[in-house]
């Protein structure tokens, strides 16, 4: 782990790579929790996290199945790079944080009561389209369930 003052100028000075799990069960429901932390904080969101220095994806992805979802592995499908910009950071501070993040879509069908309560305080199943028509669902989640062209998103002029 970075000493917290190290942490915030490398989140203040550049992107950070993550990765976002769009779980979904047998039924087509979509697993969301409702953020404890900034960014986001309050806000319905899809499980994920950060890659670690000198991770691999497929070690951080792993790790994020465990440490998001309390699950060994899974099969999941590649849907994307994404962006995600906030005007805030994890602390009180005012700099914005900036993802590069890598979204990945599995099914789990597990117990929502062995969930973590780390980064969320409260899990809930989301039809599609109550998630997309809900104001506390945050943007970047709905991102993953909208029609858009990615390449667009990132490369636009």
């Amino acid at each position: 782990m970075l000493p917290l003052v190290t942490f915030k100028t490398v989140i203040a000075s550049t992107p950070l790579v993550s990765i976002d799990l769009v779980v979904k069960n047998s039924e087509g429901l979509v697993l969301l929790g409702k953020r404890t932390n900034r960014p986001a904080q309050g806000f319905w969101f899809v499980p994920g996290g950060r890659v670690l220095k000198d991770e691999q994806l497929d070690n951080s992805f792993k790790r994020l199945l465990k440490v998001e979802l309390a699950i060994d592995k899974c099969e999941a499908r590649f849907l994307g790079v994404y962006q995600h910009f906030y005007n805030d950071n994890f602390t009180e501070d005012n700099f914005t944080t900036h993802y590069i993040v890598l979204a990945y879509e599995l099914t789990f069908n597990g117990s929502l009561i062995k969930l973590p309560n780390e980064q969320h305080n409260e899990y809930r199943w989301f039809k599609i389209s109550e998630l997309l028509n809900h104001n506390e669902v945050h943007k970047h989640t709905k991102w993953y369930f909208q029609k858009r062209n990615k390449a667009d998103e990132i490369f636009s002029p």
